[in-house]
């Protein structure tokens, strides 16, 4: 008895169509899951792991399946970036002063930048609209309001606050990460200040023991203070 190539490809055919029923369906692409793969890549192997190329494997898809719900890199790493700011806690909690309030807010927001100085970074150059990023502005305007500060100042106060706050975080994680170099780094620094020539850095001798004192959380809440005093004290242009 004879096969015929009809017969074959029949049998071909049916075993085909046997192992796509079989094989596991693969989850639908959406933007949370591209987001939270990216994370998990990131958490894994750092953040400059995080490429399209290697999202596509992950996914089990193509590089350009994932242009469909990120336009690019940059779009994908400030979802990413709001992502994490889910886990800043907006709760005023029960400090007994609006500015304790408002401080809580701050601090756990750079403590997230902190532990993820690579995102952080990307905070500097990139213009955030995620909802977990307006849900801080808006904790934070609602403190300045407790404080009674005029609406105009505090649109202008917020701004300033997140910049600098960030700018914090992106100091410090970036030293937590390479702690030798920071350490060197300081110490550079130290020798620098209390050997300046007093003919040619006066001023930098005088004040001295001033620059180089005082741990960096009270020159960081010295700072916040004197950020609220002058924005309360000062009317917009």
């Amino acid at each position: 008895m004879f096969v015929t190539n009809a017969s074959v490809r029949l049998a071909l055919m049916t075993d085909k169509t046997y192992n796509r029923r079989e094989r596991p369906a693969k989850p639908a692409l959406t933007r949370d899951g591209i987001v939270a793969t990216a994370l998990a890549v990131m958490r894994a192997d750092g953040m400059d792991k995080v490429t399209m190329r290697r999202l596509a494997k992950e996914l089990d898809t193509g590089p350009a399946s994932l242009y469909v719900y990120v336009k690019d890199t940059e779009e994908l790493h400030a979802a990413m970036l709001d992502e994490l700011l889910g886990e800043v806690d907006l709760d005023p909690g029960d400090a007994p002063s609006w500015r304790g309030r408002l401080h809580k807010v701050i601090t756990s927001y750079q403590q997230v930048l902190y532990d993820h100085p690579s995102l952080a970074r990307v905070a500097l150059v990139t213009r955030l609209s995620g909802p977990n990023y307006l849900a801080v502005i808006e904790a934070v305007l609602a403190r300045l309001a407790e404080g009674g500060m005029p609406r105009a100042q505090a649109a202008w106060a917020v701004d300033m606050l997140l910049l600098i706050s960030t700018a914090s975080a992106v100091e410090q994680g970036t030293r937590a990460e390479h702690p030798d170099a920071s350490a060197a780094d300081h110490d550079l620094m130290l020798r620098a200040v209390r050997d300046a020539d007093p003919e040619s850095h006066p001023n930098i001798v005088a004040h001295a023991e001033e620059l180089t004192a005082g741990p960096a959380s009270k020159r960081a809440r010295w700072m916040f203070n004197v950020l609220l005093n002058g924005a309360l004290d000062t009317s917009l242009p």
